[in-house]
């Protein structure tokens, strides 16, 4: 039944108790377990022995016993509210000694029994089945109570006895919806608390005589107020409000969801106005009935602030003119008409007191306030969401308002037009909100001179112009979610330090930015299309250089956008080296690098002789494009020699006493350069052709031999031939000792043919020289054909 009577003032109450276990949870030893709107018919039996905040509201719960939570020793919050309890015996916390704050609320509770150990600091068993007021005399001792909450149909003075003593800091009480039947007015004379919030029984006719003006409450809220049908004006509610005058203690008065008529809400206003309320609230109206005209006294008042929002009226007919002039003509300080869809106000009759104005979410026009002197002490004006459409026109409109500092237009539709050319804004407007518009670029060449905070989030920017007037003023800058491609510079806002410019179109900030503006201590500048090309590298080094407090979002909010393999990269892990982004220092590695290896690869050169091997090569290649010239017959002919020797011309006495003499004895035809090369050829084709004719080369290998030039000529035709042919046709003769030292680098291929060849060593001893021929001879013995013999005779 209680059920079906929850508020949406009610909602206030669960929104603050998450803000409080989300403060909870800034301390890591908290310990969250939400289980809320599972379908738990049990409290659930796996929970963690850590919990020290349970959520299980919203859940089909009927019963709580004591083995539900009796491991839960650490437990300090336990949220139960939305389930199907009717009845609670609360010993079953007694193990719960950490426990300090119990949500009960929208159950069905008709009965709890108490324990003495239980001592909370919040315990709230509003929107339940309760007849009389769940107060056991055990509350008593609940000294670090601070927020109560109550049901019932019926009250009794004594049964607030038992918290008397105590001194809540809130208490809600919610009547039922037979509330009323059985009623004492002095109920609440023993409540002791300083915020009192009263829920009466909804869509019932305000028929009550409770005395709330005998609790000791500083702040006072009363919810769900109908009076509509009262051909006495609603007198039992105005007798409400009459005895609150008496109240000097009252400070606050708060009214939520009220159905009346336009003439009773004034007089409303009018009993308020004439008590020792400050500050007054009222929220939520439906009015009916047509508004009667009548004088309003503003006079006596202690009313410092003044609140009014969420009307609704279902008349279409009214003295508007009477009503605007009635509220312009408040003489308070603060004022506040919101979400009644005003269309127009009208501007105070003379110099108004006003301070603060808040005009927020109506249906106000460009034409408000209007050529309006007589707010010269407004300080602060508030017409966010309404249907302004032209900046000019609310730049005019300040020009009258000598004090005024904050303004607040955002979300509308303003837009400026830089040819209309009125841009004299009041010189004492210091913060300016104009965020979710469609102000373009122009909008910066009409900004108040001496602002400090300005907020254009939200609009259609794509570029600060840098032909504009300096912001010398200019704190704190935000303009988020537009289109801009590059940061500000500073040299326009030169006292700026805090920048917010998230969510626009930067892709390539400039790295000097940190460097124009040296007063920034914060930037947010995340959510951006960020090019992690070159352009960026230093704009990232300079965010590195900067502290993590100054750069809001670092590192999560920054990511690369471009090229697509850094596609969301986190800027922090983007690296590129400076030589792939310096031109310069490119080309200087470059020209260094071929310099170095243009020194390398000539000094090789000039150590391995290469430019000898050329010309080699050369030699080679002109005598083998001759050889492809001869007939074919003539290429086809057969080995005339069995050998060619080469030698130095030092050991030619050896060669011919002792070498020619006992190869030739046996029919071995030798091949000599000085009897067989063909006059008339280059020394070098000759070689070559006499090594192609031979069947082996003998090379005499000396001291001698390694200082003769064409004794290299001739090896490295013959090696060069070894490969070509495929076959062994290298013979060397060791005629005397060759140091290694001695043997010229040229000569490198000498000394790889004596570390990998075995060699004829000219024995000194007389006997051993009769096997070295035989082993000679052997080595070059073969039958050469009729026609090579023919050819060596002719």
């Amino acid at each position: 039944m209680m059920k079906t009577n929850s508020s949406i003032f009610h909602f206030a109450i669960i929104i603050m108790l998450i803000f409080e276990i989300r403060i909870q949870l800034s301390d890591e030893s908290e310990f969250l377990v939400n289980r809320s709107n599972t379908g738990l018919f049990h409290v659930p039996k796996d929970l963690s022995l850590k919990t020290t905040i349970l959520d299980i509201s919203q859940n089909y719960i009927s019963e709580l016993q004591t083995s539900d939570i009796l491991s839960l020793s650490k437990l300090r919050i336990l949220i139960v509210s939305h389930n199907r309890i009717q009845y609670l015996d609360i010993s079953v916390f007694k193990f719960n000694r950490e426990l300090e704050y119990l949500d009960l609320s929208h159950n069905e509770l008709g009965k709890i029994s108490c324990h003495p150990t239980v001592n909370l600091k919040h315990l709230d068993l509003s929107f339940n089945a309760f007849d009389d007021l769940p107060i056991c005399k055990e509350f008593g001792n609940m000294s670090h109570l601070e927020f109560l909450g109550l049901s019932a149909t019926q009250l009794q003075k004594s049964s607030v006895f038992p918290i008397a003593p105590l001194h809540i800091s809130k208490v809600l009480l919610v009547l039922g919806d037979a509330y009323g039947e059985k009623e004492d007015a002095e109920s609440l004379r023993n409540l002791n608390t300083e915020s009192l919030h009263i829920v009466f029984p909804r869509r019932k006719e305000f028929r009550f005589t409770l005395d709330v003006s005998v609790s000791t409450a500083v702040r006072l809220e009363l919810s769900n107020i109908k009076c509509v049908l009262d051909d006495n004006g609603c007198s039992y509610f105005q007798n409400v409000l009459l005895k609150l005058q008496k109240n000097s203690r009252l400070s606050t008065l708060t009214l939520n969801n009220i159905e009346t008529t336009w003439n009773f809400f004034i007089t409303i206003l009018q009993l308020v106005w004439h008590t020792s309320i400050e500050y007054f609230s009222i929220s939520n109206v439906k009015l009916q009935d047509y508004l009667t005209l009548g004088y309003f006294d503003y006079s006596n008042t202690s009313l410092k602030a003044l609140s009014i929002h969420h009307v609704v009226s279902n008349v279409f007919t009214l003295p508007q003119s009477y009503i605007y002039g009635l509220l312009s003509n408040m003489n308070i300080q603060n004022f506040t008409v919101s979400g009644t869809h005003m269309i127009h106000m009208v501007c105070p009759s003379q110099i108004s007191p006003f301070l603060y104005l808040d005009f927020s979410n109506n249906l106000l026009t460009d034409t408000i306030f209007k050529n309006c002197g007589s707010l010269a002490k407004l300080e602060t004006l508030n017409l966010q969401m309404n249907q302004l459409k032209e900046l000019a026109s609310i730049v005019n409109m300040t020009k009258e308002m000598k004090s005024l500092q904050q303004l607040d237009i955002s979300q509308n539709s303003l837009r400026y037009d830089e040819n209309e050319g009125n841009c004299a804004w009041t010189k004492s407007l210091l913060s300016l909100n104009m965020s979710s518009n469609i102000l373009a670029d122009s909008v910066f060449r009409c900004l108040p001179p001496k602002v400090k905070v300005l907020d254009l989030h939200n609009n259609r920017i794509r570029s600060i112009p840098k032909s504009i007037m300096k912001l010398e003023a200019l704190q704190e800058l935000n303009v988020a979610s537009n289109s801009l491609a590059h940061l500000p510079d500073c040299d326009t806002f030169s006292s700026l330090s805090v920048l917010i410019i998230d969510s626009n179109s930067i892709s390539s900030p400039s790295a000097d930015f940190f460097q124009s503006c040296q007063k920034i201590r914060s930037i947010r500048a995340g959510n951006n299309p960020f090019q992690c090309t070159c352009e960026l590298r230093e704009f990232v080094q300079s965010l590195g250089q900067v502290s993590s407090e100054v750069v809001e979002g670092w590192p999560d909010s920054y990511n690369c956008d471009y090229p697509e393999n850094y596609k969301g990269t986190p800027l922090k892990d983007f690296h590129i080296p400076q030589l792939s982004c310096n031109t310069t220092l490119l080309l200087v590695t470059i020209g260094v690098t071929v310099l170095v290896l243009t020194v390398t690869v000539t000094a090789l050169c000039i150590y391995f002789d290469l430019p000898w091997y050329l010309r080699m090569v050369c030699q080679w290649t002109q005598t083998r494009h001759r050889a492809r010239n001869v007939p074919l017959e003539e290429l086809q002919r057969t080995l005339q020699f069995h050998a060619f020797i080469s030698y130095s011309g030092h050991d030619s006495a050896w060669v011919k006493n002792e070498l020619l003499p006992n190869l030739e004895k046996e029919d071995i035809r030798i091949c000599l350069h000085e009897r067989n090369f063909v006059p008339g050829k280059s020394i070098v084709e000759n070689i070559i052709n006499c090594i192609e004719r031979s069947y082996k080369s003998i090379f005499v290998l000396s001291p001698n031999f390694v200082q003769s030039e064409w004794c290299h000529y001739e090896l490295y035709f013959a090696h060069h031939n070894l490969f070509h042919e495929a076959f062994d046709n290298l013979i060397l003769i060791l005629l005397e000792p060759i140091p290694q030292y001695s043997i010229p680098s040229s000569y490198h291929k000498l000394k790889n043919l004596m570390a990998q060849r075995t060699y004829l060593e000219w024995p000194k001893e007389k006997s051993k020289r009769g096997l070295f021929w035989a082993n000679l001879r052997a080595s070059i013995n073969i039958k050469l054909m009729e026609q090579a013999k023919k050819i060596d005779h002719t």
